[in-house]
């Protein structure tokens, strides 16, 4: 299978829309078993593991958070939070067919709203993927908060 820049294109907006959607059994099959989530909290941070983030989850925590959204028993989230994710067109940054890896870097608004709160934060998202038998699966996700400084109440969901 050849990977088209449309593709690449095409996987970040699925992503966004799954997340929205509250599809997060889905969102959680695009994910490599090996795969991090990462929140700096430091502008321009490189090191998520000796530094502190706002958040560096593997797929164990991963899983953990969206048990934790979809519970029957968890009641912080009646009524759930929702999110919505305003994408600018996704870049490209690095297509290595051989290697069946690929990266995009997206710059977008994302709003999470329960009850009468409303959050809205611009962010960029940096995604590392990988060709898996002829699927394309997220190696790692970086999400760098512009205001990634800024003093934070809970961020619910997934930006």
């Amino acid at each position: 299978m050849s990977i088209t820049r449309e593709d690449l294109i095409d996987f970040v907006y699925d992503e966004a829309r799954m997340l929205d959607e509250g599809r997060f059994d889905e969102w959680l099959e695009l994910w490599l078993e090996d795969g991090h989530y990462w929140m700096p909290l430091d502008w321009k941070q490189e090191d998520p593991l000796h530094v502190t983030s706002l958040m560096y989850e593997d797929m164990f925590m991963l899983r953990l958070r969206v048990q934790r959204l979809t519970g029957a028993r968890t009641f912080s989230q009646k009524p759930k939070s929702r999110c919505h994710h305003v994408l600018n067109r996704p870049f490209v940054d690095e297509m290595d067919h051989e290697a069946g890896r690929y990266v995009t870097n997206t710059n977008m608004h994302y709003v999470e709203t329960r009850l009468d709160d409303q959050l809205l934060l611009a962010l960029t998202a940096v995604h590392e993927l990988k060709l898996v038998d002829g699927r394309l699966r997220i190696a790692n996700k970086r999400v760098d908060l512009l205001n990634c400084d800024a003093a934070f109440g809970n961020i619910q969901l997934l930006p």
